[in-house]
């Protein structure tokens, strides 16, 4: 049997269901390799080691009393620290919110604890989840980027110290650091999940997301944190189906394969790769054809980019006037393009958006999902940045559904992933197509710590 901290989340529910294993011996295990590994990762700004072994110890007091557990029973999963936490900080990991304690939950972090969950701690994030580099560390090679935003959970994960963590993406914040770092990122389509009390960045682009080692791992925590929400207006009321029913129904998907643009971007090795992917997965059944992209793409990432910096400045504003010079470079850079961007020069924007929405959705409709590398290369050793957000992206943009899937090493040792999207609110279809090129490339990724 493997130590406990390189269990899935999925194996480790299934064992302390059958008490076999003790969620308090999931936390210690998970712990103790947070503490070999954190002084030279640096993926957490928050732990409570007494909190956790003792929210640990009461999941097994329930299990042992006869409890029904939820399906996240004694898992401990990390949280990037732009999710309200109740009665704990979330800084955002800037000065500008050093003392902000919330006292209510983010709703992903109330259902998960509902399901049973256990919050290990507060995982690093790029200050408010925008451009500055966080000092998380690539498991893979402290040279090169971790990506980011969600920096530290897919760190957090990739090393082994928690077997799930939440992260956001507005641009390409949990594909880009999962790809990186060798991890399974998932984000949904804009508005499966909830987003309140998650710390804004741009309110028509924030899409909730997290990092796990499996795709069954991906579609359980989504099965728990999908739904309709109140308090978030843009979460959808449709009925939230059975993810995990649906990974068992995959059969060999019609995948649309995107060369136009991606390989445009890529790398020659990234090419290969990607080239060498599609080929296994044709020789095991899946239809392939390659799609040609829309006319809209062309102003797409622009069109991003002046959203998010006016939707930004709009959250940030009050604090700016006050705080402008407690910012890091980059996102004081984005607040006040934000800021100096007129009214007529967003609105084209969000039109010339608007058409790209519908578009890229029909496209999306062609085929069981759309195939393209997860970056244009594997992390650079460039700690200056968190890595080149363009394959990502348009997805975010589009509000379409999105998965990256380790799919092996480059010459320099560091992680390449593919990336597969779906369509609109079928997170479903995705994940059992995802599932079944998980198991048809058959690539577990583990770096050497």
């Amino acid at each position: 049997m493997p130590q406990p901290h390189e269990l899935t989340v999925s194996e480790a529910a299934a064992l302390i269901r059958r008490r076999e294993l003790s969620a308090a011996d999931l936390a210690q295990s998970l712990l103790d390799r947070i503490d070999s590994l954190e002084p030279s990762l640096s993926a957490w700004v928050y732990l409570d080691r007494a909190t956790v072994l003792s929210d640990a110890q009461a999941r097994d007091r329930e299990i042992a009393s006869g409890a029904q557990p939820g399906p996240l029973h004694g898992i401990p999963v990390g949280v990037k620290d732009i999710y309200y936490t109740a009665g704990i900080p979330t800084t955002a990991c800037s000065r500008v919110y050093a003392d902000f304690v919330p006292d209510h939950d983010a709703a992903p972090v109330a259902l998960l604890k509902q399901a049973g969950a256990i919050m290990l701690g507060k995982t690093v994030t790029t200050e408010f989840a925008c451009m500055d580099p966080s000092p998380a560390v690539n498991p893979w090679n402290a040279a090169h980027t971790p990506g980011g935003s969600s920096s530290g959970s897919a760190v957090a994960v990739a090393s082994g110290m928690c077997p799930a963590a939440l992260g956001s993406q507005t641009v390409g914040s949990v594909l880009r650091p999962a790809s990186y770092n060798g991890v399974v990122g998932f984000k949904p389509s804009y508005g499966r999940v909830s987003r309140f009390g998650v710390i804004p960045v741009s309110w028509s682009l924030d899409t909730m997301g997290w990092m796990t080692r499996t795709v069954e791992d991906a579609a359980l925590l989504l099965q728990v944190m999908a739904g309709p929400d109140s308090n978030d207006w843009v979460a959808s009321d449709l009925d939230v189906p059975d993810y995990l029913a649906a990974l068992d129904s995959g059969s060999a998907p019609r995948v649309g394969v995107i060369r136009q643009f991606f390989y445009d971007h890529a790398d020659e090795e990234t090419r290969q790769h990607t080239n060498a992917m599609v080929e296994r997965l044709a020789e095991a059944g899946a239809e392939v054809e390659e799609i040609p992209l829309p006319p809209s793409m062309d102003t797409a990432i622009e069109d991003q980019q002046i959203v998010m910096a006016v939707e930004g400045s709009t959250f940030h504003e009050p604090m700016y006037r006050q705080q402008a010079m407690d910012y890091q470079p980059g996102i004081r850079g984005m607040i006040q393009r934000g800021l100096d961007t007129d009214a007529v020069t967003y609105s084209r924007a969000m039109e010339r958006r608007q058409q790209f929405i519908t578009d890229m959705r029909r496209l999306a409709e062609r085929v069981d999902i759309l195939l393209t590398p997860s970056t244009p290369t594997p992390s650079l050793p460039d700690l200056t940045n968190t890595g080149n957000t363009m394959f990502q992206g348009p997805w975010t943009s589009c509000g379409l559904p999105a998965i990256t899937l380790p799919s092996g090493l480059a010459a320099s040792g560091l992680p390449m992933g593919l990336q597969l999207v779906g369509q609109y609110l079928a997170e479903d279809r995705l994940l059992a197509a995802a599932r079944w090129c998980e198991q048809t490339m058959n690539v577990t990724l583990s770096p050497s710590l």
